[in-house]
């Protein structure tokens, strides 16, 4: 059965303001432990570099439909998708692109009329829209238009494809008739502060620091504020980095559950997206704490017992901790 799947997360002239921040993170963390899960340690290691500018940048010399179906083989080639031919359209329409989610053998993109005029982000809406078929042929979906879309835009940017689209998050500035009018475009369901999270995590993961490719300032400035985030979940207890006064809430909360958990298999609570991110429980008669590896998400459960290495066993990552 033919599937197509449309992005309407597109925002420019008339589409309303642009959000900001990190309201979908627990979503974005959730997208990234599932595709761990799914693809395993080794396969995402296998994306130790993103797609180049050069291979998606299309020339003012050069067929926009030529260029389009080179750009979309690129990051067919790149998710390491079968290949096959792809034949990418531009049409009216409201969303920012559509593609067929069929089994093949050829892919069916079509994209608003709008990039013909301006190639600058064809490379975005197609890193979007062949991550669609790489998703579909894994399998890996969630239920709703909303969340499916962040897992989507979550993956290619981790997998190397999606730096595009936080880099065409933009401010211009446009003259209409008399008047000097400014106005910001962006593509994809995350703000531009949560590619820039997903972006930094793959940077803190796999060294692939991309910032210098950022030709848009905005999109730099969101990256940053991204990698900040990301820097916090490195300095939560009760890893090692964590700042002083979350060590000193940590012990209190330690020290409580210490006292209140003397039933096996009691929780003291249940993790919070405002709260520390770390659970105490009692497992026959050990104290131990569970909280979300920095990279996966995955919770990792050790024994309260001082500092210790505990390793994910989702993504390998190693952390220092003191419990």
């Amino acid at each position: 059965m033919t599937r197509r799947a449309e992005d309407p997360g597109a925002s420019g002239p008339g589409a309303g303001p642009i959000v900001h921040g990190f309201p979908h993170l627990e979503t974005v963390r959730s997208s990234l432990t599932a595709l761990y899960k799914r693809l395993s340690y080794d396969t995402v290691s296998a994306f130790p570099a993103s797609v180049l500018p050069e291979q998606v940048w299309i020339g003012p010399e050069e067929d926009v439909h030529l260029g389009a179906q080179r750009v979309a083989s690129a990051m067919v080639a790149h998710l390491r998708l079968p290949r096959a031919r792809v034949i990418v359209a531009f049409r009216d329409m409201v969303h920012a692109g559509s593609v067929e989610l069929a089994a093949g053998p050829e892919y069916f993109v079509e994209l608003n009329s709008r990039f013909k005029d301006d190639r600058r982000d064809i490379g975005a809406c197609l890193a979007h829209e062949v991550t669609h078929v790489y998703l579909h042929r894994l399998g890996l979906e969630y239920p709703g238009v909303r969340d499916n879309e962040i897992l989507t835009d979550t993956t290619s940017a981790y997998l190397g494809a999606g730096w595009l689209l936080l880099d065409a998050y933009r401010e211009e500035s446009t003259v209409r008739g008399d008047r000097l009018v400014r106005q910001a475009l962006k593509l994809g369901y995350l703000t531009p502060e949560e590619f820039g999270y997903v972006l930094a995590k793959r940077a803190l993961a796999l060294g692939d620091d991309i910032e210098p490719w950022f030709s848009s300032p905005q999109a730099r400035d969101a990256y940053r504020a991204g990698l900040a985030r990301a820097r916090d979940d490195l300095r939560r207890p009760p890893l090692l980095g964590a700042g002083w006064a979350a060590r000193r809430r940590y012990a209190a909360d330690r020290r409580h559950a210490e006292q209140v958990l003397r039933a096996p298999g009691v929780r003291l609570a249940e993790t919070r997206p405002d709260g520390p991110g770390y659970a105490f429980e009692r497992t026959g008669g050990v104290l131990r704490v569970s909280f979300p590896c920095p990279t996966c998400h995955q919770r990792i459960r050790v024994p309260v017992r001082g500092r210790l290495t505990a390793r994910c066993g989702l993504c390998r990552t190693e952390l220092e901790c003191d419990t």
